[in-house]
C-alpha cells in the first residue's frame, strides 16, 4: 500500500501552515503531481493478473486523492470565512516588510530544535513509480481469500451453505450451484417471501458487489446502482421481470376470465349470477363486492379497455396485499442486483467452474503436492507476462491460449445469434445449445408468452417461435372435446345423435 508517513506529514504541515496562499500552492502542486501519476498509471501495462489488480487500486487511490484535492482548492478559493482576502490585504499593506519578518520568525520557531526532516512531496510519487515499474511480489492492495486466487475466481461457499439450508431449495453440489445460482425464476413466488430466502439473496448480492469493488475499484458503483434500479422499475411496472411477471394465460386456464364480446349491456352480464361475476372480477383483481347490478356494471366497464387505464378505485386493495407487494418488490430488487453483477462477472464465474472441476479431479497426492508448491506457483504466475495471442484465442486453465486445432474443433470461431435472447451472440455450438436451458432464453420465451418446451429447441427467431406456437395451439384445439359435434344424445326411440342435431330436432319439434 501507500507509505503512511508522507500522508501524515502532509496533514501536519497543512495544520501548522500559517499562510492560506502557501496552502493553495501546496494543493496546486499536489493536484499536478496526482494528475501526472494517474496518467502514468493508466498508460502502464501490467505484466500479470496480480499487477493489474494492484494497478487498478493505485489508480483508484490517486483518483480519490485528486477529487479531494480539487475540493480543497475550490473551498480555498471560495474564501467563505474571508481569511484569504484578509491575508492578501495584510501582505500588500503598508507594513509588508514587517509582516514578512514576522512570518519568517514563526517559521524559524516552528523548525527550531526539530530533529525530524520533512520529506518533500515528490518522495511519495517516486515510491508510486517504483511500485509500478518494479512491483513487489508480496504487495497486496486488496484482500482476497485463497479460494479467490487474488480476483481470478469467485468464493460462493458462504452463499452456497445458506442456499442448501433453504427449505424449498433442491440439494445440489457446489459445482452445480455455480451453474444455477442465478436461476431465481425457477423458484415459486410464494416460496420467495421467507426471511431466509431474503437473507440468502442479501448475502449473495453483498458478496458479488464486494468482489467487483475489489477487482474493479474504478467502476462507478453509484451509477450502476441507479441503472439497476431504473431497469428494475421499468420491468416491474411492465410485469416482465424474470420470475415475477404477470402470466396473462394463467387465469385463462382456470376459466375465470370472462369474454365480454357477446355481451352488449350490464343487464346481460347480470344474467350470469353473483358467483360467476365474482370469479370474473377476482381474475382481473377488481373489487368483487356489491349488488348483482353493481358487479355487472363494474365488469362491463372493462370491455374493450386496457386494465391500466381503469380508475384505481375499482381495484381490490387491502393492507395485507399491499404489504405483500412491497415484500415481493424488495426481494425482486435483490434478484436484479444478482442478475446484473453475475452478468458482469461471467468470466470469473466460468473460470471458477473450471477451477473447481480441475481441483475435484485431482488425486490426494496431487493435492498434497499442490499445497507444498502453492507459494512457488503464485510467484511464478505473478512473473508471467501477457501471452502472445494474435488470433485472440480463449485462454486455457493455465492462462495460456488453447491450441488452434482445439479452437477449431470446438467451433469457437463460430458465433450464433439468438433474437429471443435480445440478439445475444454465443460463441461455439456447445454454448449455443446450452443456452436454450439457461435463464436468458427462458426469460425471452416468457416475455413472448410461449412455454420454453422441447418443441422450440434450436428456434432463435421471434417470428418462427410465434408461428410454431400458433401451429401447436391450433393442433391442440383440434384435439379438444367439441360438445356440438362429439357429445351424444339419445331420443325416445333410442336413436343416437350429436348435440347439434339433437337441439335442431328439438327446436323443430321432430323428436
Amino acid at each position: 500500500g501507500i507509505n503512511a508517513e508522507y500522508g501524515e506529514w502532509w496533514q501536519s504541515a497543512a495544520i501548522m501552515a500559517t499562510s492560506i496562499l502557501e496552502q493553495q500552492r501546496h494543493y496546486h502542486e499536489e493536484y499536478e503531481r496526482l494528475q501526472d501519476a494517474l496518467v502514468a498509471e493508466r498508460l502502464h501495462k501490467p505484466g500479470s493478473h496480480k499487477e493489474h489488480i494492484n494497478s487498478e487500486h493505485r489508480a483508484a487511490y490517486l483518483f480519490d486523492r485528486l477529487n479531494e484535492t480539487t475540493a480543497n482548492l475550490v473551498r480555498s478559493y471560495e474564501d467563505k470565512d474571508g481569511s484569504r482576502t484578509e491575508e492578501i490585504a495584510v501582505i500588500g499593506g503598508l507594513n509588508e516588510f514587517q509582516e514578512f519578518y514576522n512570518r519568517l520568525r514563526r517559521i524559524k520557531e516552528l523548525h527550531k530544535g526539530g530533529d525530524e526532516v520533512a520529506a518533500p512531496m515528490v518522495m511519495e510519487f517516486m515510491e508510486f513509480k517504483e511500485q509500478r515499474e518494479n512491483p513487489d511480489e508480496n504487495e497486496e492492495w486488496a484482500e482476497f481469500t485463497d479460494e479467490e486466487g487474488y480476483g481470478r475466481y469467485l468464493d460462493l461457499h458462504e452463499a452456497y451453505d445458506q442456499f442448501v439450508n433453504l427449505k424449498h431449495a433442491t440439494k445440489i453440489d457446489y459445482l452445480t450451484y455455480l451453474t444455477s445460482f442465478d436461476r431465481f425464476f425457477e423458484f415459486p413466488k410464494e416460496k420467495k417471501l421467507t426471511s431466509d430466502y431474503k437473507k440468502y439473496l442479501g448475502t449473495l448480492r453483498d458478496y458479488l458487489v464486494g468482489f467487483m469493488e475489489r477487482i474493479n475499484p474504478l467502476m462507478n458503483f453509484e451509477k450502476e446502482r441507479e441503472r439497476i434500479h431504473d431497469d428494475f422499475e421499468e420491468k416491474w411496472e411492465m410485469g416482465t421481470f424474470p420470475g415475477w411477471g404477470r402470466d396473462p394465460t394463467s387465469a385463462m386456464k382456470t376459466g375465470n376470465i370472462l369474454d365480454l364480446t357477446p355481451f352488449d349491456s350490464p343487464e346481460e352480464l347480470a344474467s350470469l349470477g353473483l358467483d360467476r361475476l365474482k370469479t370474473a372480477l377476482q381474475a382481473l383483481n377488481l373489487k368483487c363486492g356489491g349488488t348483482l347490478m353493481e358487479r355487472a356494471q363494474r365488469l362491463f366497464s372493462t370491455k374493450g379497455r386496457d386494465l391500466n387505464d381503469l380508475d384505481p378505485s375499482v381495484y381490490a386493495k387491502s393492507k395485507k396485499s399491499m404489504e405483500e407487494s412491497v415484500r415481493q418488490q424488495e426481494v425482486a430488487l435483490l434478484e436484479a442486483f444478482v442478475y446484473h453483477y453475475t452478468e458482469l462477472l461471467s468470466e470469473q464465474r466460468a473460470g471458477t467452474r473450471e477451477n473447481v472441476e480441475r481441483r475435484q479431479a485431482r488425486t490426494a497426492d496431487e493435492v498434497d503436492d499442490d499445497e507444498d508448491e502453492d507459494v512457488v506457483e503464485e510467484d511464478d504466475d505473478d512473473e508471467d507476462v501477457v501471452p502472445y495471442n494474435p488470433k485472440n484465442l480463449p485462454l486455457g486453465w493455465d492462462g495460456k491460449p488453447i491450441p488452434y486445432w482445439l479452437y477449431k474443433l470446438h467451433g469457437l470461431n463460430l458465433y450464433f445469434n439468438c433474437e429471443i435472447c435480445g440478439n445475444f451472440k454465443y460463441r461455439g455450438p456447445k454454448a449455443f445449445q446450452r443456452h436454450f436451458a439457461e435463464w436468458r432464453h427462458a426469460h425471452g420465451m416468457r416475455c413472448l408468452n410461449i412455454p420454453n418446451t422441447a418443441h422450440f429447441a434450436n428456434v432463435t427467431l421471434i417470428e418462427d417461435a410465434r408461428a410454431l406456437w400458433e401451429k401447436i395451439r391450433a393442433e391442440k384445439n383440434k384435439e379438444k372435446f367439441q360438445k356440438e359435434y362429439e357429445e351424444e344424445f339419445e331420443d325416445s326411440h333410442g336413436n343416437v345423435v350429436s348435440r347439434k342435431v339433437f337441439n335442431d330436432l328439438k327446436r323443430q319439434g321432430l323428436l
